[in-house]
């Protein structure tokens, strides 16, 4: 007797695990672009709608957000490639631990600046 849950094409589970690697590079680049525009919006409309006389520190985390984002989708397509390679090969693709280590160290670091800010313009 079959096994019931195996998968009608004994492809199918490599079709699963490259639409998961699709639907992860979209995650990249959400995460990208929603980088940016809270990038564009620090940098570029929250200083008029404050009463700050300085705008300095609001580019400065604008423009570590856009950093980020831009990485974001920059090692999101990397790693698409990647993955599918090795998911054709069989393999398994290790993602890159100084680059997951860049972009949680710059995380924090924004998150720091934008409590600095918050802090300095309350």
């Amino acid at each position: 007797m079959p096994d019931p849950r195996a998968p009608v094409d004994s492809r199918d589970f490599s079709r699963r695990t490259l639409l998961a690697n699709e639907r992860t590079f979209l995650a990249w680049w959400r995460t990208g672009l929603t980088s940016l525009t809270a990038g564009l919006a620090a940098a570029q409309i929250v200083p008029h709608l404050s009463d700050s006389e300085h705008q300095w520190p609001y580019t400065l985390v604008g423009m570590a957000l856009c950093a980020i984002g831009t990485l974001c989708i920059v090692y999101g397509q990397w790693r698409r490639v990647a993955v599918d390679r090795a998911i054709r090969a069989g393999d398994f693709a290790e993602p890159s631990a100084v680059v997951t280590t860049v972009i949680t160290m710059v995380g924090a670091l924004i998150g720091i600046a934008l409590l600095v800010v918050i802090a300095a313009t309350a």
